[in-house]
Order: structure tokens, then C-alpha cells, then sequence
């Protein structure tokens, strides 16, 4: 299902990187394969989209697994198995990794246009599990992505004195079949770093599976993620009320699609 021999060296300074611990796998699937989750995408315009429609995210995501297609169906399964959990641990040494079977806040995402991600920090604690959200895989599935269409991940150091994103230390291109994979536990500030700019009728195309894990003593136990404003948002007073609602798990929905 996967490319396994270049799979765990690529982990060899994971727990090293700066700003926080990730690493990049080009070729990720195998060239079939890739090309075809990439045709199993749904059209933007599809009304079995979720969308996020405000000030700090304007994206679509879906995980509802009766939607995805043969070869989804079975990447999906895979990445969550316990082979490829196994790999993973052994990997990046992490001693415990658990599936999120209902793929909570993963599955498909896709930017179209204009698409955009502030900087934010993932939820901590799982909304529905007692664990830790502790690693993201994403996997960019647009095929012949070009550099100027933007839509790169963006890597931040974190600010202690402000809590907030600081430098953005590292940009990584949405490539065909690259994967990222990265600790969301270590104040790991990502997001969209260059908003989205693709002609009509292509989009930022990726799929996302975050693995969870025991949690520690005195953990943080927000379970909504934690955005931050971007340079021209921070005086802007309903982007940081918009920010506080999105964090909070009992009023995040009501400003999913909020466009003020």
C-alpha cells in the first residue's frame, strides 16, 4: 500500500527537527495508487462536502467513510492498521500510537482558490477518546502542482512569551504524493503560509489521518484547535472573538461558516 523501503529512514532525525519534530516522505504510495486517490476526489462543488468558510480557514473537509471510493476505502484502513501503526512506532519511537478509526478532524480536505489555514495548534485531547492527538500524517494528492499556486505548510517556532506562533521556520510545497508527518504535541504551530492561488477547476487536494496516544500528567485538555490571527488580523476584534469560539468544543460549530 505504501513505498515501505524508504519508509523508516526518513525518520532518522525526526525528533530532532526544528521547529518541532516532523519529517517528509516523497513517493509516499505507489505511482498507481497515488493517481488514483487522486481521481477518487469528489469535485469541489459537491454538496457532500464540509465546508470551513470564515476569516481564519476556508477549506472543505470530509470523513465519512460511506463517501470514499474503492482505493480510499482501503488507504484509509491501511494507514489505521495495526502493521502500519507498528512501523510508525518503531519509527519515531514512540511507544504508544492509537488508530482514530472515525478519523476526527481528518479524512479528505481540499482547498480550492483563495483557500486558506491560519497558524492554529491541533486539539489535545481527543473529543470522544481518552487520548492524546499525537501524530499528523497528510498527504498531498494534487497531481503537477505548481510552486506559485502557494498553499504550503507552514512550520512556526513557538512564542512563549505570547503563546502565539513565532518565525516561520520551514515552508513545505503540497507535492504529488508527498507526506508529512509531524508531533502535534510539541506547541506545533502550522498552517497555510501562502494562501492558495490555482486556476479554475484545480484544487490543493489531501488526505489526513492523526494517530492518538496516552496522554500525560497534566496535559492540556483543549479539544478544539487553537488558531491564531495573522499579522493583519491581530486589532481586528471579531477574528480574535471568531478565534476564542473556534476553540471552545461547545461553540466551535457555529462559526465554522462564518464569513465576517
Amino acid at each position: 500500500m505504501i513505498n515501505t523501503d524508504t519508509f523508516t529512514p526518513h525518520f532518522k532525525d525526526f525528533s530532532t527537527k526544528k521547529p518541532f519534530s516532523y519529517t517528509v516522505i516523497d513517493n509516499f504510495f505507489p505511482a498507481e495508487l497515488a493517481d488514483q486517490l487522486s481521481n477518487e476526489f469528489p469535485d469541489f462543488d459537491d454538496p457532500m462536502w464540509h465546508a470551513y468558510n470564515n476569516p481564519i480557514e476556508i477549506k472543505k473537509v470530509s470523513n465519512n467513510w460511506n463517501t470514499f471510493p474503492k482505493a480510499t476505502y482501503e488507504a484509509f484502513t491501511y494507514l489505521n492498521s495495526a502493521p502500519f501503526l507498528t512501523m510508525l512506532m518503531q519509527a519515531t519511537g514512540i511507544p504508544v500510537l492509537v488508530p482514530d478509526n472515525g478519523l476526527n478532524g481528518g479524512g479528505w480536505h481540499i482547498h480550492a482558490n483563495g483557500g486558506r489555514l491560519n497558524p492554529h495548534l491541533d486539539y489535545s485531547m481527543h473529543p470522544k477518546l481518552p487520548y492524546q492527538r499525537k501524530i499528523n500524517i497528510i498527504v498531498y494528492l494534487q497531481t503537477q502542482w505548481q510552486s506559485d499556486w502557494g498553499g504550503h505548510l507552514g512550520l512556526y517556532e513557538h512564542d512563549a512569551s505570547t503563546n502565539k506562533p513565532g518565525r516561520l521556520v520551514h515552508e513545505i510545497e503540497p507535492l504529488f504524493n508527498r507526506a508529512v508527518f509531524f508531533d502535534t504535541t510539541q506547541n506545533s504551530w502550522h498552517g497555510l503560509c501562502r494562501e492558495v492561488t490555482t486556476p479554475n477547476g484545480i484544487c490543493r487536494k489531501s488526505m489526513a489521518v492523526y494517530y492518538l496516544t496516552t496522554p500525560p500528567k497534566g496535559v492540556d485538555p483543549r479539544g478544539k484547535a487553537l488558531f491564531a490571527p495573522t499579522e493583519d488580523q491581530e486589532s481586528n476584534q471579531e477574528v480574535l472573538d471568531l478565534i476564542k469560539k473556534r476553540a471552545d468544543i461547545n461553540q466551535a460549530s457555529s462559526v465554522y461558516n462564518d464569513r465576517r
